[in-house]
């Protein structure tokens, strides 16, 4: 084992979306032989937090791997939506799925249309980071382009949304990251091709790596590791696509537990 790669929200944290202390002692002690990389949907300043509160520093893969950066903050590899198309995207949602809150996300920024949106406080509380209100992502983002749209809403509408959004727009990559979000990315954003890159960054090989995912954003995350761990708590799909499946969820420190198996091999 070179290097550990971790989804966060259903993986690493508890169900309140923040970290489970108890697992920070595992996780530094880890981290003092082996790079410990973030892979997560969340913007690097959602994970920050985490990094902090844990008390350990590495690589992190934003964005689901849009937006990737090593342990000193260079920018390692950074795909985006063209800000014409992030901005059709949003006209074509507010005009078929008028009920479904977006969240629009590039580099260290986050902008909703309305930042009091029920469902943007709600997500803020759950990152600890903040959204700022603006309209205009052409203001926001320039021709630099965004990371990641992000949808809120319902389960049957997030469904019917990533159906639809993934039949008119082929060229980029829409996976639900729960039942009621879903992300929108440039088609080369993947945690697989993280894995890639943050290991060539560090001088091993993804067969030398570890992972541990529960969403189906996580698939190709499992597939890319030599040794993959689905969550108790992960859908089907996930156990089916990883090597291993934990007795523990995310709430009873699944990550920390068997990492503290394998640093004792």
């Amino acid at each position: 084992m070179d290097i550990i790669f971790s989804d966060v929200d259903g993986t690493l944290v508890g169900d309140d979306h923040h970290p489970i202390l108890q697992s920070a002692s595992v996780i530094r002690s880890a981290c003092e032989h082996v790079t410990f990389c973030l892979v997560s949907a969340r913007s690097p300043e959602g994970l920050y937090p985490i990094q902090e509160q844990l008390g350990f520093s590495g690589p992190l893969a934003c964005y689901s791997g849009a937006y990737v950066l090593d342990h000193e903050g260079t920018e390692l590899f950074s795909t985006t939506i063209p800000t014409a198309d992030a901005i059709a995207i949003k006209e074509h949602l507010s005009t078929k799925f008028p009920t479904i809150t977006v969240g629009t996300y590039g580099f260290h920024t986050w902008i909703a249309d309305d930042a009091n949106d029920p469902r943007i406080r709600n997500e803020e509380k759950l990152v600890q980071t903040t959204a700022i209100t603006c309209k205009d992502l052409l203001s926001a983002f320039g021709n630099r382009g965004v990371h990641k749209l992000l949808l809120m809403g319902e389960p049957d509408q997030i469904r019917r949304a990533q159906k639809t959004l993934a039949a008119r727009y082929p060229n980029l990559n829409v996976v639900r990251s729960s039942t009621i979000l879903c992300e929108v990315m440039a088609r080369d954003a993947s945690k697989s091709n993280a894995v890639r890159i943050v290991c060539e960054r560090y001088g091993t090989s993804p067969k030398h790596a570890v992972a541990f995912g529960d969403g189906p954003n996580d698939i190709d995350m499992l597939k890319a590791a030599g040794t993959s761990y689905a969550m108790a708590n992960a859908e089907k799909s996930v156990m089916d696509a990883a090597t291993h499946i934990l007795p523990w969820t995310n709430q009873q420190s699944g990550v920390a537990r068997q990492l503290k198996k394998l640093m004792a091999q």
